[in-house]
């Protein structure tokens, strides 16, 4: 399978350590999400993937080999910044990107129709960016990073600036990607955007990995504990290994010593009541991101 392999990345301006040895991969086939606040070292990374910066220590690798550019040319990457030529028209900018990558001019054009069609944005081909939304140059961003058909899409903070509907179009064009067998890593600070269309997430905090894994597993705790709602006469009392606390309108919070204890209180709870959800209990990944960034840190 193809991989993109951060392995090690180091990298210090002056006595500021912008990344202590953060590794991590991203199989073809996954959207990764890379969370964390300003200036933890997220676009760092990604300038070092695309070569436009070099590491202290550390390599990045595609496939097993190390990135040359060779294969950064095979690379979609959408900066945090407006990256286009703003007085260009929409349709000829993208032509001439993707010329850029060695496609020829009906392959160009072709990719360039299919894009701003797919991003609806086809209207606009004629207008300069300048004269577009700030929505739309999202839009045409992306549309820039998938025209050449890349082999690898980075993008940092590609959901900046959209609407729920633009949102919803880029999301589904990003999994249709990884589909694709492209691996897929952005930034982001919508982190339950993050938790909802990712596979994986690795957080970064002053530099450093701090955690990295599937969102199931990052949730996944020691106690065991689940949210129950109810009507009715009322709940059984809990039995020797389980314990039940009110949470509030008509809801409690149940932990027990396993599975099959609170099973079988839900069971004894159907009996005396009405029972309407029975659900476990697991932190979001915002609540995961909050426990790992510093309060002096910026977050946002």
């Amino acid at each position: 399978m193809t991989t993109l392999e951060i392995d090690g990345l180091t990298k210090s301006y002056g006595t500021v350590k912008a990344l202590q040895d953060v590794s991590f991969d991203v199989p073809g086939g996954e959207l990764f999400g890379f969370v964390g606040s300003n200036g933890a070292g997220k676009t760092t990374t990604m300038r070092i993937i695309l070569g436009v910066l070099r590491a202290d220590a550390g390599v990045v690798r595609w496939n097993g080999a190390p990135v040359d550019l060779g294969v950064r040319r095979s690379i979609g990457y959408m900066p945090e910044e407006r990256g286009l030529y703003p007085r260009m028209k929409v349709g000829e900018q993208l032509v001439y990107l993707a010329r850029l990558h060695g496609l020829s001019a009906a392959d160009a054009t072709a990719a360039m129709e299919h894009w701003t069609e797919v991003l609806g944005v086809a209207e606009r081909r004629d207008d300069a960016v300048e004269k577009l939304s700030l929505g739309n140059q999202q839009r045409v961003q992306l549309a820039s990073a998938l025209v050449h058909g890349p082999d690898i899409l980075v993008l940092d903070e590609p959901f900046s600036g959209l609407d729920p509907v633009a949102v919803g179009v880029m999301s589904d064009v990003l999994r249709g990607q990884a589909d694709k067998g492209v691996p897929v890593i952005f930034s982001s600070h919508q982190l339950e955007l993050v938790e909802r269309l990712c596979d994986r997430v690795g957080i970064v905090k002053s530099g450093r990995l701090v955690a990295s894994g599937a969102i199931d597993d990052l949730r996944a705790t020691d106690t065991l504990a689940w949210t129950l709602a109810a009507s009715g006469v009322g709940l059984p009392d809990a039995p020797p290994g389980v314990s039940v606390a009110p949470d509030g309108d008509g809801r409690w919070r149940v932990e027990a010593e396993s599975a099959d204890a609170a099973q079988a209180f839900l069971a004894s709870a159907v009996s005396t009541a009405t029972v309407t959800e029975f659900s476990p209990v697991r932190p979001s990944l915002t609540d995961l991101f909050r426990d790992v960034v510093s309060e002096t840190e910026e977050v946002a």
